[in-house]
């Protein structure tokens, strides 16, 4: 387990490392080329890779997650963690488990570092994970999906002001179906000197 308990909280601007290299930007993505793309780079995941996936709600962060389940071969239904914060999906090809983590509700690095994730033996996945993962790992590839709103069609995902009906993780899957934009960019970007750089060159080589 990695000890962030007596690291300092990174920023935001710290963790999104504004000058890391982007692998990939792609325009007019819709939700089927998320699934093929999500499909694609969960064939080449390996034990030891991190992902941290950012984009609003409706943005295709589930779509993504469940798609890279299906090209590594876990054991599903991937779905948003919701209230349990993490789940682990064993390989059903023995190849690398799937760990699901969902941060948006931590409010601290303490909590993260409490779900003794199992970084090195897994192909891990953050959603909402950006405000944190530095805290975590010195290497990682995040995946920036962002609405194109003047796309045909877009209708905005639900506000956070709309009331405490569904909390944002259960509703996730929903706001992929009914709240997706009809297309998104979406931007795969390498961070820190290690791990990533093999993940970017298996990126590079074989998805985009």
């Amino acid at each position: 387990m990695t000890d962030i308990r007596n690291r300092p909280a990174v920023s935001d601007t710290e963790a999104l490392s504004p000058g890391a290299p982007a692998i990939s930007t792609m325009h007019g993505v819709d939700e089927q080329h998320i699934a093929d793309l999500g499909r694609r780079i969960g064939s080449i995941m390996r034990r030891g890779d991190l992902l941290v996936l950012n984009g609003p709600l409706g943005a295709g962060k589930t779509t993504l997650t469940r798609s890279l389940g299906e090209g590594l071969g876990v054991r599903g239904p991937v779905t948003s963690p919701t209230f349990v914060l993490a789940r682990t999906h064993p390989s059903q090809v023995g190849g690398a488990p799937l760990v699901h983590v969902d941060a948006y509700r931590l409010t601290s690095g303490i909590e993260l570092d409490d779900l003794d994730l199992d970084l090195e033996g897994s192909a891990t996945v953050i959603e909402w994970g950006r405000d944190w993962v530095a805290l975590l790992a010195d290497s990682w590839v995040s995946i920036d999906l962002i609405p194109e709103e003047n796309a045909p069609n877009h209708t905005p995902a639900a506000s956070a002001d709309a009331g405490e009906a569904a909390s944002p993780e259960a509703s996730a899957d929903a706001a992929d179906l009914f709240d997706a934009p009809q297309t998104r960019t979406v931007i795969i970007t390498a961070h820190g000197p290690r791990r990533a750089r093999d993940l970017a060159a298996r990126l590079e080589s074989k998805v985009v």
